[in-house]
């Protein structure tokens, strides 16, 4: 089940949707592609989308229309380390709001309370979409910008009607969504993945001369909380059973917001790797099937719960690659559920190279059926389940007026 198989002709009762988030494609993320998956299934379904988010940098234009969908961009006036400025968000949500039968808020969002308290002003049905917890780095602004983001999501939280998360492992153990386990909902997220084409995988492989040793993947902004240095570790570990051992690093990896120092910090160490440490950059959706089917496995070793599931862990399963993931809350779901994969202790070096070097150890034992995994994460799926949800709400909302 994909995205291609979703109807196009419109329904009898289209919904106006106003996606809420702060950063919109091109940046990319996980919550970025959740809601551009979801906007854009929502618009093949015939309704009427619009993304309101920020203009984080100044070759985007304010306004434009991409795949059916709306986008309308907010000048940014500042930074706070990794959240933006923006004054006349406001004014433009004052607009939005009113055009739209119902307002998707995506979490973390430092002006989720205003938007939140003018849906309910305008009687217009909210749901908050909460992907994962906020953690700035360390510093006084920071740590004022994080009591200001998390004040604004308990607003949010308390005024919307539902809020959405991806498993209910993550919500259990999240001290902001057990506040609102009366109004949770759970709906797994949007994924999409073609199957690998195996010419153009054997061709990326002989490109990057993968001919020897075996391939660990990651695919991640260069962040922080991703562990990247514990990869790194678990990688010289593996040296001596594997010398020949690659990785390949899919997606931003330079200037990244908020990341600077830690990519210094981390320079010295991705160097003396040499060429067993590659750098692609951000791939396009037509080039991942490639890079996940020529890794041996894929690698998820995030630290803490800004990480609450892992998009790429689903996507490598589709391409038939194995995953290695933290033992986190949400993170393990994916192997949990499909069997594909192993979890490592978060944090935990030696634990990290002892999964990889099992499951490099016996790989084939780890594949399972592409049809499977399918059924379980599709974009299809997740729209049906939201729209099913804002339906509910406006029928609801229509019989308390009644």
């Amino acid at each position: 089940m994909n995205a291609g198989r979703e109807h196009a002709s419109p329904p009898a009762d289209p919904l106006r949707v106003l996606f809420i988030l702060t950063y919109y494609r091109p940046h990319t993320s996980g919550l970025t592609i959740y809601v551009e998956r979801l906007a854009r299934s929502f618009a093949r379904r015939g309704h009427p989308v619009t993304i309101l988010t920020s203009r984080h940098s100044r070759s985007l234009a304010t306004r434009e229309r991409d795949q059916g969908v709306e986008i309308v961009r907010a000048p940014v006036l500042a930074r706070i380390s990794k959240g933006v400025v923006m004054p006349t968000f406001g004014l433009l949500a004052n607009r939005l709001v009113p055009q739209h039968d119902v307002v998707s808020l995506h979490l973390p969002q430092l002006d989720a309370a205003g938007v939140g308290l003018r849906a309910r002003l305008l009687g217009r049905p909210s749901v908050v979409t909460y992907h994962c917890d906020l953690r700035l780095p360390a510093g006084a602004l920071n740590r004022v910008a994080d009591c200001a983001v998390r004040l604004s999501h308990r607003m949010a939280l308390r005024l919307s009607d539902r809020v959405v998360t991806y498993t209910g492992d993550y919500a259990d153990h999240s001290p902001t969504l057990r506040r609102v386990k009366d109004r949770l909902v759970i709906i797994p997220p949007p994924v999409e993945m073609a199957a690998p084409d195996p010419d153009r995988t054997m061709a990326l492989r002989t490109r990057l001369g993968l001919a020897g040793g075996p391939v660990v993947g990651m695919a991640s902004r260069f962040a922080s909380e991703k562990g990247i240095e514990f990869l790194l570790a678990a990688i010289r570990q593996l040296g001596a059973r594997y010398p020949d051992i690659t990785v390949l690093f899919a997606g931003p990896y330079e200037n990244v917001l908020g990341e600077r120092r830690y990519r210094r910090r981390l320079q010295p160490e991705l160097q003396g790797f040499g060429d067993r440490w590659r750098f692609l950059g951000t791939l396009s959706q037509s080039e991942l099937p490639a890079f996940y089917a020529a890794c041996d496995c894929l690698v998820v070793p995030s630290l803490n719960s800004t990480e609450s599931f892992g998009l790429v862990q689903v996507e490598a399963m589709l391409c038939g690659t194995p995953v290695v993931a933290s033992n986190l809350p949400g993170v393990r779901q994916p192997v949990l559920t499909t069997g594909m994969g192993e979890l490592a202790r978060p944090g935990d070096a030696g634990a990290l190279a002892a999964a990889i070097g099992k499951v490099l150890g016996n790989r084939a034992g780890y594949i399972r059926a592409r049809a499977r995994i399918e059924e379980l994460y599709n974009t299809d799926r997740t729209a049906a389940a939201y729209e099913s949800l804002f339906r509910d709400l406006l029928a609801s909302r229509r019989r308390r007026r009644a």
